[in-house]
C-alpha cells in the first residue's frame, strides 16, 4: 500500500499560476495524496478555482481563509494534514509528474527522515539545473550540516519545497514555522527539523521548477543594511543548531563557517542568459512526448509506444544516477541481457550507433561499471583494430594470423563441440558489467517495477498475472517462429 503523502500549497492572487501549478500534482504518478489548497484571503479568482478543482477530484480538499500570511498558513495547513509524509508546493510554481513517486521511494529505498532534491531554476523561457551535494548515500546529521554550512544561504537547503519530511518528526517535535518573521522562516523550520532528523539522502534529480517574480523578497533589492539587520535576528538559532549538532571541540573548528552566514549571499540558482553554458530552452531538459505522437493502432506503434516509454524512463535513472541516457541505456542491455560477445550486437540490441557505443563504452569503463575482455586489450596493444567500426575485425584478423601459423606449423585442428565454441567465444569477447554498477542496477529494478505498475494500471491482481502471462506466451510465439535452431551434434569438426 502507497503511503498517503500530503501536499500543501498556500495559494494568495495566483489566478495566473495556480492551474499550472495544480495541475502538475494531479496528474502525478503516484496517486496515493491529498492536496490541501490553502486559499489565504485571495481577493482575485484563486478562490474559485480551488473550489473547481475539489469539485472534480476527491483528493483536493480547500480551506478559505483570512489573510494571515504565508507562514500561518502552512501551519494551519500542518494541523489538518493527514500524511505520512508533507510535501510542500508555492501556488506560482510546479513540479515534474514523476516528483512525489521519487521522493516517496528514496525515502523509503534509504529509509532516511529527509529527502532533499535538485531543482529548476526558471527564468523567463530558459532554466538551469541547482543542487549541491553530489553523495550517492545516506548521510548523518552532522555530515549533512557539514554540507550545509558550506553554502549557508543557499536555497537548496532553506527552501521547503524540495524536500520531503516525516509527517510524524514534525508532530512529536510540534515543529512550525515561526509567524513572528517574515523572511527565512522557512530555513528556520527547515533548521528545527534537522535537529530532531537523524538521515538523509540528496536525490539529484531535478523534480520542481522554481520561479523568481518580481515582488518576492528574493528579487527585491534589499540594502546590506537591512539584509545583515535580518541575518542577525536569526543568526542566534543559527549559531545554537550548529552547536546542537557538534560537539565542543568539533564547533571551536567550524565556528569562522557559521559566522560565514552573516554575509552569505541568498543564492537561489541563477540562469545564464542565452550563449552561455548551462541555461536551457524551457521544455528541452526532459524528453516530452504528445498524445498524437503515440496514439494509433498496429503493432509497429505499440513497439514504438513502449519505446518511447522505456527511454523516458531510462532517462529518469541515468539522472538518478549521473550517467548521460547512451550509458544508462548500455548498462540497461547489459543488465537485462547479461554479457555480450560484440559492440555489433550490443549496438543493435541497444539501439545506438556504434560510434555512440563505443564512446559509452569508453565512459563506461572509466567509471569502472562495464568490463571489456582481456583478448580485446590484447588486440588494441599488439596493433589490432580497436574502433567501433572495425572492432570485430581486428579480433576476427588475428584470429586469421593465428590459424595460419597453426597451419604453417602443422597443427591438428582441435575437435570441438558446437557448444565448446561458443563457450569459448564468450570468454575472448565478453562485454559484461563489473560489481561497481550494483547501484544503477538497483535503479532498474526499480524502474522495471514501475514499468509495470504504469502498464498494469487498473488492473486486479488477477488480470495482472493473466496479462503477464499472455505476455510470456505472445514472446514464446515470436522467437518460436523468427528461430530455426540447428540441432547441436556433439563431437562436430570446425
Amino acid at each position: 500500500m502507497e503511503q498517503l503523502v500530503s501536499i500543501i500549497v498556500p495559494v494568495y492572487n495566483a489566478e495566473k499560476y495556480l492551474k499550472r501549478c495544480v495541475d502538475s500534482i494531479l496528474v502525478q504518478d503516484y496517486p496515493n495524496f491529498e492536496l490541501i489548497l490553502m486559499d489565504d484571503g485571495s481577493t482575485d479568482a484563486s478562490g474559485r478555482i480551488c473550489d473547481d478543482y475539489a469539485g472534480q477530484d476527491g483528493r483536493v480538499r480547500v480551506v478559505h481563509k483570512e489573510n494571515t500570511g504565508v507562514s500561518d498558513t502552512r501551519n494551519q495547513a500542518l494541523e489538518m494534514a493527514k500524511g505520512v509524509y508533507v510535501q510542500f508546493l508555492d501556488s506560482d510554481d510546479w513540479i515534474v509528474p514523476e516528483a512525489t513517486r521519487l521522493l516517496v521511494q528514496t525515502m523509503e529505498k534509504y529509509d532516511c527522515d529527509m529527502v532533499i532534491s535538485d531543482f529548476y531554476r526558471v527564468s523567463g523561457e530558459r532554466l538551469a539545473q541547482k543542487g549541491d551535494i553530489e553523495e550517492n548515500r545516506v548521510l548523518t546529521r552532522q555530515e549533512f550540516a557539514a554540507c550545509m554550512i558550506e553554502n549557508p544561504a543557499d536555497f537548496y537547503y532553506g527552501v521547503l519545497w524540495n524536500k520531503l519530511y516525516k509527517r510524524e518528526i514534525i508532530e512529536a517535535n510540534r515543529i512550525r514555522m515561526d509567524i513572528s518573521i517574515s523572511w527565512c522562516e522557512d530555513f528556520l523550520f527547515n533548521l528545527e527539523y534537522i535537529r530532531h532528523a537523524s538521515s538523509f539522502y540528496a536525490l539529484q534529480v531535478p523534480i520542481y521548477y522554481y520561479v523568481k517574480r518580481k515582488g518576492s523578497l528574493v528579487s527585491q533589492g534589499m540594502s546590506i543594511s537591512n539584509t545583515m539587520r535580518m541575518k542577525i535576528n536569526i543568526f542566534d538559532y543559527y549559531n545554537e543548531f550548529y552547536k546542537d549538532v557538534y560537539d565542543h571541540e568539533d564547533y571551536a573548528d567550524i565556528r569562522l563557517q557559521v559566522y560565514s552566514f552573516f554575509w552569505a549571499a541568498a543564492k537561489d540558482g541563477g540562469v545564464p542568459p542565452a550563449p552561455l553554458p548551462g541555461g536551457r530552452k524551457l521544455g528541452e531538459e526532459r524528453p516530452r512526448i504528445r498524445r498524437e505522437q503515440v496514439e494509433g493502432e498496429g503493432s509497429v506503434m505499440d513497439q514504438y509506444r513502449y519505446r518511447q516509454l522505456l527511454d523516458y524512463q531510462l532517462d529518469l535513472a541515468a539522472k538518478k544516477t549521473r550517467l548521460t541516457s547512451d550509458e544508462a541505456k548500455v548498462l540497461f542491455v547489459l543488465y537485462q541481457c547479461g554479457e555480450f560477445e560484440s559492440m555489433r550486437r550490443l549496438s543493435e540490441v541497444a539501439d545506438l550507433p556504434l560510434t555512440r557505443l563505443f564512446l559509452a563504452l569508453q565512459k563506461l569503463e572509466r567509471k569502472k561499471l562495464v568490463e571489456l575482455s582481456d583478448e580485446k586489450e590484447q588486440s588494441a596493444a599488439s596493433g589490432a583494430e580497436l574502433t567501433p567500426e572495425g572492432e570485430e575485425n581486428g579480433i576476427k584478423g588475428k584470429r586469421k594470423k593465428e590459424k595460419k601459423e597453426k597451419k604453417k606449423t602443422g597443427e591438428k585442428k582441435q575437435k570441438k563441440t558446437v557448444r565448446g565454441r561458443e563457450e569459448e567465444k564468450k570468454e575472448r569477447n565478453r562485454i559484461l558489467l563489473r560489481p561497481e554498477a550494483e547501484t544503477v542496477c538497483e535503479e532498474f529494478g526499480l524502474m522495471q517495477e514501475e514499468l509495470k505498475k504504469i502498464c498494469f494500471a487498473g488492473f486486479t491482481e488477477e488480470e495482472r498475472k493473466e496479462g503477464e502471462k499472455l505476455l510470456r506466451r505472445l514472446n514464446d510465439n515470436m522467437i518460436r517462429f523468427m528461430v530455426k535452431e540447428e540441432p547441436v551434434r556433439e563431437g562436430r569438426e570446425e
